[in-house]
């Protein structure tokens, strides 16, 4: 049966979550994107910006960010790995952009991560490699009923039920297999959320923009 893979990063590498039609599902975690992709799948998604402007928001995000708030980060762009750190950065997009146009402390540490999906990532492999967003994920299998924060526990325990609907049976004791990996809970959780959109999606916001790459910049939920 085919799997469909979910991703997501953390400090130490990128944690994969798999499920097929049949229920069988596992996770896995590498330092690299590559060992992960190779575990064969029918559709992957993972939480991760694809196509990347030089300047400006994805009108993607925006619209993300407009259904479930700052979780999604603003001003991931192609030139980000540019600078030194943050402050320079931030001083180059002020300047060039206009006051509100830098970057977060978030979207700044997670830099590495997204060259390395930009690295890996061309327009054939995006045929069936997607980005996609958990809170827009979580969003829409609770029909839009309001979650509880994801740090929270109340909202953690929501988000584990969700994704136990959806397949995901072995997601706590999962959770408790993660320690000494360096995967977060947090991390976890969302690879799996990204996996149910790779079987399930049939959602997305944008898709209009492509960059320069010829990557289309869409979130799918």
């Amino acid at each position: 049966m085919p799997n469909y893979l979910g991703l997501d990063g953390f400090r130490g590498g990128w944690v994969a979550a798999w499920i097929d039609n049949q229920g069988n599902h596992g996770f896995d975690y590498s330092s690299g994107l590559s060992r992960l992709f190779s575990i064969p799948h029918r559709r992957a998604m993972i939480d991760m910006p694809i196509g990347l402007k030089m300047y400006g928001h994805r009108s993607c995000d925006i619209s993300a960010r407009a259904l479930v708030g700052a979780s999604v980060f603003l001003g991931a762009r192609r030139n980000l790995w540019a600078f030194p750190d943050q402050a320079s950065a931030n001083q180059y997009y002020w300047r060039h952009e206009g006051p509100g146009m830098g970057v977060s402390c978030q979207l700044w540490n997670i830099r590495n991560k997204i060259r390395e999906v930009d690295d890996f990532i061309t327009p054939e492999r995006q045929v069936v490699i997607g980005e996609a967003h958990p809170e827009l994920i979580f969003r829409k299998l609770s029909s839009e009923a309001g979650l509880n924060g994801k740090k929270s526990a109340r909202g953690r325990d929501q988000r584990i039920k969700l994704l136990a609907d959806q397949g995901f049976v072995k997601i706590s004791k999962w959770l408790a297999q993660r320690h000494g990996t360096g995967i977060g809970r947090d991390d976890l959780i969302d690879a799996c959320a990204c996996a149910v959109a790779a079987r399930d999606s049939n959602a997305r916001l944008g898709g209009d923009e492509v960059d320069s790459r010829g990557l289309r910049m869409e979130i799918n939920y």
